[in-house]
């Protein structure tokens, strides 16, 4: 996707106060289309309408005590216009609405996507992910659905409703009374039906997310359902959620069999006749005028017998509209602050007395500590000690809630976003890969920018640059959904590559070589080693030996900086940190034994 192509939903402002404000938004900004499509709907109905009122005076002409055949020749002309252009129009106000429908759908979709991903982790965190890809695809398919066919058709059967009235009134007036009593009790139905199926419809959406979001965890966590032999329970959950999908479904369908339009038209059709027949008999119009009429009362067949459709769809449309609002609209934690600083840093990190937490449970309390440029510093303590939150408040992964940590002397909140994260570089312990090609993965920070060379170059720092000329395509291997198909160390060698390619002057390592064996580790710490003079590392580790060469150790327990040195320093002095260190040296003891 081009940048240009990116950023169209940041380009045009779309009214999010409202699911119709926003709906409005996006349909008025394509004015040519929604101008067309409305004018061209609206003539060929005009067109429609002519035909009763031609087909009245040719039977005029025909009952006439002299017909002229000249005229009625005319007249058939003008039938056949008025078909041939009211056909023209109708192809032309379909086109319109189809393309207005598939360019909302795109720009809906583009919009939601973007304010996605400049939403803070605190909100993903907080999110089903097969809630958010029923939001962002059957959602925002329903948008469609709702202007295509949807709004075309309501639109075509107030055009209809409209045309019918006007000239039955241009007839003759007195001829309106039936019409006119229908239409007043058709939209009071129709705003009936409506409010009823507005909640069903609410409901059906959000019950669908449900729905997704737990089917999406199933699948995503199947290991995990498998090896607990929990089968039968996540098949008692997904049928729980199905039912309850079903039982909307069906209180929809019981709203829409009670809808009377129907049968309100049967009668309007029966009150027409008489009332024509009638006026027809007192003289007060003509035979011609009478069918004319009852060709116009057929006119109202197709507003009445296609509201219960269209309606529905614009009512799931809505419905949707106002989940992707829901999602869009609140608020994230964190400004990305595209005017902040940018510039190339030194690695410079200030923690300045900083605490973290989510609502009233504090993570990290009061933190202070400071690494120069190039230094290496490994965090340890126990497990929920606050380690990885400590990281992550360093790109903005998560904002303080008091304090600062400041880059280069600068607050990371008054950074540009892309500038700060660009510069800083994660490897994490569980590893995220895309279905992607291996090269594809390793390239994933700098996208097109990275030659084969760089990739290559990366991979040999990482140590994985053997392992991949062992597949058959090589670099080009597409691997499965989150490196499936490789070995957990295979994953992190990866991982380590991507993150040595975007050449960081920051580089947080979170526990990265932990599913790497022993000899392969001591290849990949000496690259590691060598890539690492310069820039400053954040380091998270059980490996006695990368904890010994760090330039500064903080020991962290429960969300406090109990004590910041060296090895020696800490060993001297620092109970705690003693205590892990014994931990540690057992376990691998007993690992290596």
């Amino acid at each position: 996707m081009s940048k240009r192509e990116f950023t169209v939903a940041d380009e045009y402002h779309y009214q999010r106060s409202s699911p119709v404000a926003w709906v409005a938004s996006h349909l008025l900004r394509y004015k040519h289309f929604l101008a067309s499509w409305v004018i061209a709907a609206i003539a060929a109905w005009f067109m429609a309408g002519s035909i009763p009122v031609l087909t009245g005076l040719a039977f005029g002409v025909i009952t006439a005590a002299h017909p002229d055949g000249g005229q009625l020749g005319l007249i058939a002309l003008l039938v056949l216009g008025a078909v041939l252009i009211q056909g023209t129009l109708d192809m032309v106000a379909r086109l319109s609405s189809e393309l207005l429908a598939q360019r909302i759908q795109r720009d809906s979709r583009d919009e939601l996507y973007v304010n996605l991903l400049g939403k803070s982790q605190t909100f993903h965190n907080r999110q089903q992910v097969g809630d958010i890809m029923a939001r962002a695809n059957n959602d925002v398919r329903m948008l469609d659905f709702m202007i295509s066919p949807g709004f075309d058709l309501i639109l075509d059967s107030f055009s209809g409703l409209g045309i019918a009235l006007i000239f039955i009134g241009f007839v003759n007036p007195q001829l309106l009374l039936v019409p006119v009593l229908f239409t007043l009790v058709f939209i009071l139905s129709l705003w009936r039906y409506n409010k009823q199926l507005n909640t069903v419809s609410a409901k059906m959406r959000e019950q669908f997310g449900i729905l997704n979001g737990g089917l999406e965890e199933t699948i995503t966590g199947i290991e995990v359902v498998k090896s607990a032999a929990q089968e039968a329970q996540e098949k008692r959950k997904f049928a729980r959620n199905v039912t309850r999908y079903r039982d909307f479904f069906i209180a929809s369908g019981r709203i829409q069999a009670r809808y009377i339009p129907p049968l309100l038209l049967a009668v309007a059709y029966v009150g027409a006749f008489l009332q024509g027949v009638l006026l027809y008999r007192a003289g007060t119009i003509s035979l011609g005028t009478f069918v004319t009429f009852m060709g116009l009362i057929g006119l109202l067949r197709f507003p009445t017998n296609i509201s219960i459709f269209s309606f529905n769809l614009a009512q799931m449309g809505f419905a949707s509209a106002a989940r992707i609002l829901e999602i869009m609209r609140e608020e994230t934690e964190m400004d990305e602050n595209t005017a902040g600083r940018t510039a190339t840093m030194s690695g410079d990190i200030v923690f300045d007395h900083v605490s973290f937490g989510y609502g009233d449970h504090l993570i990290l309390q009061d933190v202070s500590f400071h690494a120069a440029p190039g230094q290496t510093v490994a965090i340890v303590g126990q497990t929920g000690s606050g380690k990885t939150t400590l990281t992550k408040l360093v790109n903005r992964t998560y904002d303080v809630v008091s304090g600062r940590v400041l880059v280069d002397g600068v607050d990371v909140r008054e950074w540009s976003m892309d500038s700060l994260r660009s510069q800083i570089s994660t490897i994490e312990q569980d590893i995220f890969l895309f279905s992607r090609t291996i090269g594809e993965n390793i390239a994933f920070s700098e996208g097109q920018d990275a030659s084969q060379d760089d990739i290559e170059r990366a991979a040999r720092d990482a140590q994985a640059h053997d392992f991949i000329n062992s597949f058959k395509d090589g670099y080009a291997t597409v691997i499965g959904e989150r490196g499936v198909t490789l070995s957990g160390g295979q994953r992190q060698r990866l991982a380590i590559a991507r993150a040595l390619l975007t050449d960081p002057h920051i580089l947080i390592l979170d526990d990265s070589t932990s599913a790497i064996d022993s000899a392969t580790e001591d290849e990949i710490q000496r690259a590691i080693r060598r890539v690492l003079e310069g820039r400053t590392t954040l380091l998270i580790t059980h490996r006695l030996s990368q904890i010994r060469w760090a330039d500064k150790i903080l020991v962290l327990d429960e969300g406090h900086l109990v004590d910041q040195g060296t090895h020696a320093e800490l060993l001297e002095r620092c109970a705690l940190y003693g205590r892990i260190f014994a931990r540690h040296g057992r376990e691998r003891a007993t690992a290596e034994r």
